[in-house]
């Protein structure tokens, strides 16, 4: 859509130029045909266009000299008002055409909602992004640099400027509608900050923090955080693995850990099913939709609707609505009876 504006733009330029260049050229042949010469013409008819306010170069002393002169004045200046407006229009049409952009990303960011807020756009919120955008789940990014917030923008992705640790920032990219912040920030302090904010504006948001230092784990906990990723240890333990368990890593993926896309290739996946609200399995256990499956899949995990997660003991658990369960097997080969049951989110 911004080529056509600015193309329009553009031809509107040209068509004042052509306007002024006509207005011109019947202004010059008028004092021609008057009896001047061609350099007194155009002298006069420059003067008269740009309201220098000299004299005339020769006495006027007829009627339509006078009439045609008046003429001259006012074509002549609404063409140098149209050139200049147009000139103006294309230097700000850029400007104009960023702001409206803005507006429309904010209005978009008013009616978010059931969204996760990125809190820092570096190297892990730009992964973070990329892999909530393909998994079609809604975000807002917030930072405060204008470079990061520019990637983000050319990646299609609503964003809001400002600082995560401050209430209003957080408001406007409307904490209170969503269901979980993930603050990625490299400083450890910050993040404990936002975190604290984050939790004083929804109670019952899912907060997920970055910490580079074991020892802030604790603290972010304090603060209201109820997951702490730290990267460096994570990092750390895939390297041992690594070294320590060669063969087991290799045959299991060597970039995303002990759950990796060579389950793929043993026919099974490892997935997330959620329960609807309104689904005939509420009520039932755990080994009853595993048997509903005829052996297509194994539940190894059952996470109860407030968060927690059950890994043992749970196959005579009944199923409550907003229950999910971790399975292992082969999801494509359930009955649609049973697939229509369940929201499904692939973890490998």
């Amino acid at each position: 859509m911004p080529a056509p504006v600015k193309g329009g733009i553009f031809r509107k330029f040209r068509r004042s130029l052509l306007y002024l260049a006509a207005v011109f050229t019947v202004s010059v042949s008028g004092y021609l045909i008057y009896g001047w010469n061609l350099i007194d013409s155009i002298y006069m008819v420059v003067i008269t266009m740009f309201g220098v306010g000299f004299g005339e170069v020769h006495p006027l002393n007829t009627v339509a000299g006078k009439v045609f002169t008046i003429f001259v004045i006012i074509g002549g200046t609404s063409a140098v008002v149209f050139v200049i407006g147009e000139v103006i229009r294309v230097v700000t049409e850029g400007e104009i055409m960023k702001a409206i952009g803005e507006l429309k990303k904010s209005k978009q960011v008013d009616v978010i909602s059931q969204h996760a807020i990125i809190c820092g756009y570096g190297r892990i919120g730009q992964i973070l992004a990329h892999e909530l955008a393909a998994a079609n789940f809604p975000f807002v990014v917030v930072d405060l640099d204008d470079a990061r917030l520019a990637l983000a923008e050319e990646s299609g992705y609503l964003f809001v400027k400002g600082s995560a640790t401050e209430e209003e920032t957080l408001q406007r990219a409307h904490v209170e509608r969503a269901i979980v912040l993930a603050t990625v920030l490299p400083q450890d302090t910050l993040n404990v900050f936002i975190t604290l904010t984050a939790r004083n504006l929804n109670k019952h948001l899912r907060i997920i923090a970055r910490g580079e230092h074991p020892p802030t784990e604790k603290k972010l906990r304090q603060a209201g955080a109820d997951e702490v990723v730290l990267p460096a240890s994570i990092g750390g333990t895939r390297i041992a693995h690594s070294i320590t368990r060669p063969a087991t890593m290799k045959f299991l993926g060597d970039n995303r850990g002990l759950v990796s896309e060579e389950l793929k290739h043993l026919g099974v996946e490892l997935d997330e099913l959620r329960l609807h609200k309104h689904t005939h399995l509420i009520g039932r256990t755990v080994l009853e939709l595993q048997n509903m499956s005829e052996g297509n899949l194994l539940v190894i995990a059952l996470q109860r609707a407030d968060g927690s997660v059950l890994r043992s003991g749970f196959q005579e658990e009944k199923l409550q609505a907003g229950d999910a369960v971790i399975i292992i097997g082969r999801v494509h080969a359930l009955s649609p009876a049973l697939r229509g049951e369940v929201d499904r989110e692939e973890i490998v």
